[in-house]
């Protein structure tokens, strides 16, 4: 059963069809880059996925939960992740107090304070996972942009999501953080079903996973990024001759 479904979702803003009948399925533990020109859905999609636009029409699902009538508290709570552009993490902290205070369990200043061996070996998984183990001690503040991308995602992955929406991370990067960071957002499908939103054709080769090209609101194709950029309408629309 599909961990994620949209079905004939639509969602208008002044008379502009921002989503026009979108169906798309994300299955438990996939890998899936979404692409497309500027006003395609891309961002409204994700949007209404994780409660803070509510749709016109339509139907979405996530995990078996009507998402059309949940908060982004709710579908935080359900188990989606949200990792925008700009990077957001707690630059006065350090990078393993960061990972500390998203863990999911009772985060109060007492709960943070005494942490226990449970926390510790979660942290040190965590770190190890997003490639920061060795700035464990050094102020967020003091990390590259893309080592910062990699803390907000380990940040997220403390919460234990089910599902994790990424947008554009491979924006502001270096060739190697955008590697290694295609090699990380790799690693985590399986455990976690990953949608990445991006512009770099050579990122989401990268990714090496199943595309998605959104055009006017609604899927225009899907399959291998091969099969997508060999597609007309998708060199018309989007990636050009």
């Amino acid at each position: 059963m599909s961990l994620l479904i949209l079905d004939g979702v639509s969602r208008s803003f002044d008379g502009f069809k921002a989503v026009n009948g979108m169906t798309l399925a994300i299955e438990p533990g996939e890998l899936r880059a979404i692409i497309g020109p500027n006003g395609a859905g891309k961002t409204t999609m994700m949007d209404i996925v994780t409660g803070k636009t509510r749709p016109d029409g339509g139907t979405v699902r996530f995990d078996g939960h009507d998402m059309t009538r949940i908060d982004e508290a709710g579908s935080a709570r359900l188990g989606i992740g949200r990792k925008f552009q700009k990077p957001t993490v707690f630059e006065t902290h350090t990078v393993e107090d960061n990972i500390l205070l998203s863990l999911r369990d009772d985060r109060g200043v007492f709960a943070t304070l005494f942490s226990g061996a449970d926390d510790t070996a979660r942290v040190a998984e965590l770190l190890a996972l997003i490639r920061l183990e060795d700035r464990r001690l050094d102020l967020a503040a003091d990390l590259s942009h893309g080592q910062k991308q990699w803390l907000e995602i380990g940040m997220l992955l403390a919460q234990d999501p089910k599902l994790l929406l990424i947008d554009e991370p491979a924006a502001g990067m270096t060739d190697e953080e955008t590697a290694r960071t295609a090699a990380l957002l790799r690693d985590l499908a399986g455990d976690h079903a990953v949608v990445v939103v991006e512009h770099d054709m050579e990122f989401v080769r990268a990714l090496d996973c199943r595309v998605t090209c959104l055009h006017q609101g609604r899927v225009l194709a899907e399959g291998s990024l091969a099969q997508v950029s060999a597609n007309e309408q998708v060199v018309e629309v989007y990636l050009g001759r």
